[in-house]
């Protein structure tokens, strides 16, 4: 119900209105109060609010002024890095450039020195077969000079070994060729070539020390031994009698009379003798089998009819010098030039033709 209505719809007074106009005038300033308290709270409260945005937003500025400079600083960094980064790297390109330049002159270098190589050095199968054709050779000389037969053989064995290892087909031949000079020098009678110079030398070395056959000395009579409480006289009789018998003594013998040699004739025997098992020692040497025989035989005979057969140091040198004159020896020695000549055939159809070129002329 609105006031100004009152008075015209109830004009006879009454108590009711009067007395409920005052309180409505108190309640008003009352509320303006309230309104005022809340705007004076709500402008102090918008004023701290932009008070701490202010201060927010200071700080905020202040942070990031801070870390403008700092990235300012750290690009300005990165920058003298990055500078100093693009002069090493020119200059590790400019080192890079110039070790590929020293590179590729080394490389050059290495091809060229590799081609040389490969014209003038041999291959490693043409160094095998050079090192087969010196052994060939050398064992070839062994048997031509010394007649060394298991050195030959070992020689022929290695250089097979060597063929054997290399695996190439066309050594077929070569290695048939030594397989059969092997054969052969196995084939080839075994002879101590070293143990029968050494008889040889000690032969020879007695020599001067054997007793000549005509200085033989005949072992004296077993003498008796006297009777126990024998009488002087009787004893000395005894003593005389065989004084008389020593000096006449009667043997008999089936030996032929030792031949009588005076001393100058002793020393030439012994000389000649020491020249005839010397000459034996070559003919060894030489694989001279007639030779050998014939002066083994002779020496022998010699000792046999000159100096004394009972002592011991004769008989040993006669029994060494039979014992030489039946040693086997080979009438020839094979001969390796048909394994020299397949291996030298082989080489040369190795060769390239301007290398063969000047063998053929």
């Amino acid at each position: 119900m609105n006031a100004g209505d009152s008075p015209s719809s109830s004009p006879s007074p009454s108590a009711g209105p009067a007395s409920a106009s005052p309180p409505r005038a108190n309640t008003r300033p009352a509320s303006r109060a309230t309104v005022a308290v809340v705007a004076l709270v709500l402008v102090a409260l918008g004023v701290l609010v932009w008070v701490d945005a202010r201060r927010e937003g200071q700080a905020l500025r202040t942070e990031v002024a801070q870390r403008l400079s700092a990235t300012d600083a750290a690009l300005a960094q990165a920058k003298t890095t990055e500078s100093d980064l693009s002069n090493q790297l020119r200059d590790a390109q400019a080192k890079v450039a110039l070790l590929e330049a020293r590179l590729a002159e080394s490389q050059s270098q290495q091809a060229a020195l590799e081609t040389l190589y490969r014209e003038l050095a041999p291959s490693r199968d043409e160094l095998a077969l050079t090192e087969v054709e010196q052994v060939l050779v050398l064992a070839s000389q062994q048997l031509a000079l010394a007649g060394n037969v298991q050195a030959a053989l070992a020689a022929l064995q290695l250089a097979d070994g060597k063929l054997a290892r290399m695996e190439r087909p066309q050594l077929a031949p070569l290695r048939r060729s030594l397989a059969r000079d092997m054969d052969e020098l196995k084939a080839v009678p075994f002879v101590d070539v070293s143990g029968i110079s050494a008889k040889l030398d000690q032969a020879i070395a007695v020599i001067d020390n054997l007793p000549l056959a005509k200085d033989e000395r005949l072992p004296p009579p077993p003498s008796e031994a006297p009777p126990a409480n024998e009488p002087s006289w009787l004893r000395f009789f005894r003593d005389v009698w065989a004084d008389v018998k020593s000096l006449v003594r009667i043997e008999v013998s089936d030996r032929p009379a030792a031949p009588l040699v005076s001393p100058p004739e002793a020393y030439f025997l012994r000389e000649n003798l020491r020249l005839r098992l010397l000459a034996a020692r070559l003919a060894l040497l030489a694989r001279d089998d007639k030779s050998f025989r014939t002066d083994i035989n002779a020496s022998n005979a010699w000792v046999k009819r000159y100096f004394d057969t009972r002592t011991k140091a004769v008989q040993v040198i006669s029994s060494n010098l039979t014992q030489l004159a039946a040693t086997q020896m080979p009438s020839s020695m094979p001969d390796l030039s048909r394994s020299l000549e397949a291996l030298r055939t082989l080489r040369i159809a190795r060769e390239p033709p301007d290398r063969a070129q000047p063998r053929v002329k």
